[in-house]
Formats: structure tokens, C-alpha cells, sequence
């Protein structure tokens, strides 16, 4: 059975309640709000009772629609939504939003065994390539070819997994002209996060099928930047390991040598998506690209700086960072600004060699977020202008919330491709 939508200004009749947000009829529901995050309140509510087909009716606007998607979406069953009539322009673009959306949150949620690194980087080519086929050409390189092509950190990272890290470098070329790309963008991409020999606890280590999220999201940016007809050459990089435990496994104490010459000494094991977002930097800054944009899963302290509501966006430029605020919130995306300066980059001190990748101690201490946004400064071109890093504290939820089942969120993509188009 297809459940009917409306919405309403009025507040529903006194029998559901007082301010209550829904009111049933027969084959029917009426949403007495018309705020899209009230909407999407009033979709997760449905979902939750098991309800997966719905019908929007009655003069549904663009952003209300998204927003009944987000929050009926859900992984444990296929939400279908008969949307609401559009002009051809905005139903385009909600069209696009699902679409990306759709795969965005499936892949974030998909199991570990199943999304290997290697998987990882193949789905994200595929998914661009199915979108502008003549237009997109990548590589995937794997395990020791790595090191052989110098991307030191992902194998470090990766090495010790029986699946072999790998790295996409894949470039969206709209004119087939090999020019220089706009923009390139740098995604975390760890299919599940053990810690490596500076163990998560159990607790810690359930949700870590979801440290591949930046990953999805510039490969989502990118992907509905292209769907709202951008016309100008981007690179992405996705750099995907598995960090588990074995004879073969980067251990403390190890000291590792960039490309660039920056050696690292490993304080922290588990601090890895920031050794392997390294290489993705170094690979951006070589293409010539303007803008880099990376986005990760990097620290739990951006989650305890801003909760699960809002990502955190560090700049050593601060025109950069200004704009990237300005379309995030004209996107309604919540993002919002931690403090990053050149000091930074020497917050993780190491007695053996240039810096450390992390403070010794749990979460890395004071200022978690920022001296690891400092540590990838070391590795981003012309002192870090044009330059944003973006760590993704709301791009998932261990349990449902009144907004948003378990799972991904998607949270993050609009911004990056109105950037992108910027």
C-alpha cells in the first residue's frame, strides 16, 4: 500500500496531540510543518514504523522533498518515493541529489568483508564513469606497486591486510583535452578501521566499516557536480587500505619517508587515515589544481568538538575557507570552522624524525583535530592556498536519530560540488 503525503500549516487536530507533527487518515498522513527539518523528522518517524512506500502530494517545494527523503531513507529496507510534480530543472536536480545520495549511503553502509579496498576504488570509478563515460579516464594501483610509484603511506597502512591497499586516481575530463584540472579531490578511503596495533576497543570498532566516508563523499561531490553539467576538468584520489593486525602490519616506532622528504615517525597506529590522505595530497598538488579539497573521517575530536551535527572545515587560507562556508550553508549543508594555523604542523613532535603522525596519547590529545589537520598541511602545495580539509563528524550515526536512520548520512557532497562549479 502507497501512503499519501500532505503537508499543512495547520496544526493538527487536537486528538493526535498537542504541536503534534503528524496526523493519520485513511491511506493518508499529514505533515503539519513545512520546514524541511521538520519534514525530514516526520519521514523518519514513518520509516521507523516499517512504512517503505510513500506518495508526496499537494504542492511539495524542492528542498521538502529532499529532505522526506533523507529522513525516510533506511538500510534495512528500499524506500519508494513517488515525488511530487517539479518544474524539468528541479526535478533534475532532485533526481541527481537521490541518485548520488542513494549510492553514497549503500556504500558507507555496505560490510567490510564485502568492501575491500580494492572494491572500494572500483565502485567509485564505476559509479563516475556510468555518469560521463567518454569524459572519465582512471587507474587503480595496488599493493606493492605503491611503493613502486612512491605512495608510501597507503601501503604502510594497508600492508598489513591479506587484500591489498589501492589507490584511484581518476580524472573527469569533460573537453578530452588533458588540461590541467580545477580542482582535485582527496578522500580517506579505509574499508574498516581495527586500529592496527594501537587497538580500538570492541565498542570503538563497530562502526568502522564507515571510515571509508570521506571516500564517498568527494566521490559524491564529484558526482553530482557532473550531474548539474560541470564542464571543467577534476581529479580525485581515493586512498583505501584495511587497518587490521598481522606479522606484516606497520608497527610504532616505524618511521616512513614521503616523497616530499617529510619522515614521519608512527606514535599511533590509529591514527592512519591522515598517512594515507598524505599521499592523496601529494598526488593533488602534482596535478596543478587550484583548489584541493580533502575529505575524511579523520578524528574523533572534531566529533567532540561539534557533535554529529556539523563537519568541521580547517584552512590555512582564509578566503578559501570562507567560500567553502558560504556554499556549504547555501547548500544547507552544516559545516563549520576549527582553527588551523601554520604551528600546527609541528604539534606532533617526534624525537626520530620530522614529526609524528599523532600525539601519543588517546584521541591525540589537546587540539586532536587540528594538529592533524597541521600534520597534513606538511603535504599540500604553495603553503596551503586554495587548500581545505574537511573532517566529516556528521557523516554518520552508530544509532538512529529523530533525523536520520543508522548509517551514513550523505552529509557533505552538496558542498563539494557546488564548489566544484564555483
Amino acid at each position: 500500500m502507497t501512503l499519501q503525503i500532505f503537508l499543512s500549516d495547520q496544526p493538527a487536530p487536537k486528538q493526535w496531540g498537542e504541536s503534534a507533527l503528524l496526523s493519520y487518515g485513511e491511506d493518508k498522513v499529514t505533515i503539519h510543518n513545512h520546514d524541511p527539518e521538520s519534514i525530514q523528522i516526520a519521514a523518519r518517524k514513518l520509516a521507523a514504523q516499517g512504512l517503505s512506500f510513500f506518495a508526496l502530494q499537494g504542492g511539495w517545494q524542492l528542498e521538502q522533498q529532499w529532505a522526506f527523503f533523507q529522513g525516510a531513507y533506511d538500510p534495512k529496507f528500499d524506500v519508494q518515493i513517488e515525488y511530487d510534480e517539479l518544474n524539468d530543472e528541479q526535478s533534475q536536480e532532485l533526481d541527481a541529489r537521490v541518485q548520488v545520495s542513494r549510492w553514497m549511503r549503500s556504500i558507507v553502509n555496505e560490510t567490510p568483508e564485502i568492501l575491500a579496498p580494492e572494491v572500494l576504488a572500483q565502485e567509485a570509478a564505476d559509479f563516475i564513469q556510468g555518469l560521463a563515460p567518454s569524459h572519465v579516464r582512471y587507474q587503480i594501483i595496488k599493493g606493492e606497486d605503491l611503493v613502486k610509484q612512491g605512495h608510501i603511506g597507503t601501503w604502510e597502512v594497508g600492508r598489513g591486510s591479506e587484500r591489498p591497499p589501492a589507490i584511484l586516481k581518476l580524472e573527469f575530463d569533460p573537453n578530452n583535452d588533458g588540461a590541467a584540472p580545477v580542482a582535485a579531490l582527496v578522500g580517506k578511503g579505509i574499508t574498516f578501521d581495527s586500529g592496527g596495533y594501537s587497538i580500538k576497543p570492541s565498542a570503538g570498532m563497530l562502526h568502522m566499516k564507515a571510515d571509508m566516508g570521506g571516500a564517498a563523499t568527494v566521490t559524491g561531490g564529484l558526482a553530482l557536480a557532473i550531474l548539474r553539467g560541470l564542464d571543467k576538468p577534476v581529479h580525485l584520489y581515493l586512498c583505501c587500505a584495511e587497518n587490521l593486525i598481522s606479522g606484516h602490519a606497520y608497527k610504532l616506532g616505524d618511521i616512513l619517508t614521503y616523497p616530499n622528504g617529510v619522515t614521519v615517525e608512527i606514535q599511533n597506529t590509529d591514527a592512519e587515515g591522515r598517512i594515507v590522505l598524505a599521499d592523496g595530497l601529494l598526488l593533488a598538488g602534482q596535478s596543478g589544481a587550484e583548489t584541493i579539497i580533502d575529505a575524511a573521517t579523520l578524528t574523533g575530536a572534531a566529533v567532540t568538538a561539534l557533535g554529529e551535527d556539523y563537519n568541521a572545515v580547517f584552512a590555512l587560507d582564509d578566503v578559501a575557507r570562507a567560500h567553502y562556508l558560504k556554499v556549504a550553508s547555501e547548500e544547507s549543508e552544516r559545516h563549520w570552522p576549527l582553527p588551523l594555523e601554520p604551528f600546527h604542523a609541528a604539534k606532533c613532535p617526534s624525537n626520530f624524525a620530522e614529526t609524528a603522525n599523532s600525539r601519543p596519547v588517546k584521541g591525540g590529545g589537546p587540539g586532536g583535530a587540528s594538529n592533524a589537520a597541521g600534520f597534513l598541511s606538511r603535504f599540500v602545495p604553495n603553503e596551503g592556498k586554495g587548500w581545505i580539509h574537511v573532517d566529516l563528524a556528521a557523516a554518520y550515526r552508530d544509532n538512529a536519530t529523530a533525523k536520520w536512520s543508522a548509517g551514513g548520512t550523505g552529509v557533505g557532497f552538496r558542498a563539494i560540488a557546488r564548489r566544484l562549479l564555483n
